[in-house]
């Protein structure tokens, strides 16, 4: 991970429940739930009951965003971006000469 620290070795398992998630990102149940409600990538299933199910993609997302949050000291918004920007496929360089739309040439 390039803009956050690197994720720990994770338990053997596909799944963690929220206090799981919580023990190995090191942060408070409720710190957890609001950054479902601001990042879109975080998104843990569901259990018939409500019970939060994180997969192993949901923790190494989690991990990112607690790197630029709190290691990084961005905020909310700037790591929105910074997760937006990673997610993003970085283009080739076949960007028409001078902006001309490549069939108007």
């Amino acid at each position: 991970m390039t803009e956050a620290a690197a994720v720990p070795p994770l338990p053997d398992q596909e799944y963690f429940s929220i206090a799981e998630a919580c023990r190995l990102l090191q942060v408070r149940p409720h710190v957890l739930r609001y950054w479902e409600s601001r990042f879109t990538v975080l998104r843990p299933t569901r259990l018939p009951g409500g019970h939060r199910r994180y997969a192993r993609r949901d923790l190494e997302t989690a991990f990112r965003i607690r790197g630029l949050l709190r290691e990084k000291g961005m905020t909310v918004a700037g790591a929105r971006r910074a997760l937006a920007a990673s997610r993003r496929p970085v283009r080739a360089s076949a960007t028409p000469a001078a902006g001309l739309h490549p069939a108007a040439a």
